[in-house]
């Protein structure tokens, strides 16, 4: 099974290194030199890792054959694809593969029907579940613990306790106008009483 677990980005330098944006929770075991990495487009490569740094925060990489920087940016946007054990899983129980989570049934805590993950869109601060709902419409499901509390892969399924107004049109709005108004109602009926 073949696993995306980087993009390259821009050159860095002179000398054929490029940055790349991690796609991975394990990093030092899939990027490591000496990794043969196959590519998307097919075209560039494969590609084999001959050095690794981190730079200011960034996983710096330079690949054996690129040298300079006109080729080092000639790799910008290629996808890095490792080659994985289908039956391997990640070091912590807590994470998961893509394609453990794409087909998965999202169900909410009392067991009403949500959809099922289409696919898993990684962005900067979080991931988040792209849900296709029944109606083929789609929800965006940010991936973090307070919110999908149990991920049962045995049972093919997503559970979720999604705050009003992720997956439905019914969300609570409160303010303090609100507040005050109710206050001065009430302020009325007690006079009214009075």
């Amino acid at each position: 099974m073949q696993l995306v677990v980087a993009r390259i980005g821009r050159a860095h330098g002179i000398k054929g290194e490029v940055t790349v944006e991690v796609r991975t929770d394990e990093p030092e075991l899939r990027l490591g030199p000496g990794a043969v990495l196959a590519t998307d487009p097919a075209s560039a490569g494969p590609l084999t890792i001959e050095t690794g740094r981190v730079h200011s925060g960034r996983l710096l990489l330079r690949f054996t054959g690129v040298h300079d920087r006109t080729g080092a940016e000639a790799l910008r946007n290629t996808l890095l694809i490792a080659d994985v054990d289908p039956a391997e899983r990640p070091e912590d129980e807590d994470e998961y593969y893509d394609h453990e989570l794409i087909d998965l049934d999202v169900v909410t805590e009392d067991g009403t029907e949500v959809g099922r993950i289409t696919e898993i869109s990684h962005l900067p601060t979080q991931d988040l579940f792209v849900v296709e709902r029944p109606d083929g419409t789609e929800v965006y499901v940010p991936f973090v613990s307070e919110i999908v509390t149990e991920i049962d892969l045995d049972e093919q399924r997503a559970v979720i306790d999604p705050p009003p107004g992720l997956i439905d049109d019914r969300a609570e709005i409160a303010s303090a106008r609100d507040a005050d108004t109710e206050g001065d109602a009430d302020a009325e009926d007690a006079g009214d009483e009075a």
